[in-house]
């Protein structure tokens, strides 16, 4: 039995090698500015690309699942919130513990993201990263003080990215 683009889409699959198909890639296109400010959003998507609101989100879905969309999440402008204090702590840890940690740390409720990374010896020894936000430098230093405490002797050594500015947050972008 043959498999068509129109049965596909309307079961909600994709390219049958995994990849992206033409529906995949106009939901891609339609979304990678953010998702439309509308109480349905998924129904706007697909007045858009031509496909069902049930086709858009079964194929969203199928993308989360196989790695080629990583997340769906709101991204706060952490000045307009008035935290204006922003900075990126950077942890020098046992690689065993690494990922325990970063659990830890991650849990937090200030800390926005936590992540492990690669050294890049001799220049760049550390591997677990956090950014903490806050409205003052006191509160800043309280929070970074926290984790440094939490961390305790699992960390090496240890330096504060602080963020002045937003820079622009945008991922992978596919031609019209």
């Amino acid at each position: 039995m043959t498999r068509s683009p129109e049965t596909d889409a309307a079961k909600g699959r994709s390219a049958p090698d995994g990849g992206l198909d033409a529906a995949d890639r106009a939901i891609v296109r339609a979304t990678q500015s953010g998702l439309p400010l509308v109480p349905r959003p998924y129904a706007e998507i697909a007045s858009i690309t031509g496909l069902t609101e049930h086709d858009v989100m079964a194929r969203i879905a199928r993308m989360l699942d196989v790695g080629i969309i990583r997340r769906i999440g709101a991204v706060p402008n952490h000045f307009a919130l008035g935290l204006d204090r922003n900075a990126m702590t950077v942890w020098d840890v046992d690689d065993a513990s690494v990922s325990r940690i970063g659990r830890d740390i991650g849990a937090l409720d200030f800390v926005t993201h936590c992540y492990h990374r690669p050294r890049a010896l001799p220049v760049w020894p550390y591997n677990l990263f956090a950014m903490v936000h806050g409205s003052t430098d006191d509160e800043l230093q309280t929070k970074i003080a926290l984790i440094a405490t939490r961390i305790g002797d699992a960390c090496k050594a240890r330096d504060v990215l602080v963020s002045r500015r937003i820079l622009k947050k945008t991922g992978l972008r596919l031609a019209a």
